[in-house]
């Protein structure tokens, strides 16, 4: 998909300032208890999405966040379908005061393609 320049760079920036985790890694980490969050919109985690994750489209996030994940100290690990709403999310959780929200590098997809 293509997108605009601006969004691309807010994306481009956000990638740099959250961490990637590997899709390799997800299952591990979900095992020792970081919480999934898709950020895709409530069709697109209907037609498929990570058994376990939760669900917050990217528009509503900030409002609705701490009532689903109070703790700031747990780890989140924030997908979309490849990265930018991904890394975006992870980026604006870090923001509110979450320590440990990273990003799924890769997304769905990535973790699809294991």
């Amino acid at each position: 998909m293509a997108y605009t320049v601006k969004f691309q760079a807010l994306a481009d920036d956000a990638i740099s300032q959250v961490e990637g985790v590997l899709p390799s890694d997800v299952d591990s980490l979900v095992s020792q208890g970081a919480k999934l969050l898709d950020i895709r919109d409530r069709e697109e985690h209907r037609t498929d999405h990570i058994i376990g994750s939760l669900n917050i489209s990217r528009g509503k996030l900030e409002m609705n966040v701490e009532s689903i994940l109070p703790r700031l100290d747990e780890i989140i690990l924030c997908y979309c379908n490849a990265n930018n709403r991904g890394a975006l999310s992870a980026a604006s959780l870090n923001a509110m005061g979450y320590k440990n929200a990273k990003y799924i590098a890769g997304g769905l997809n990535g973790y699809r393609a294991l």
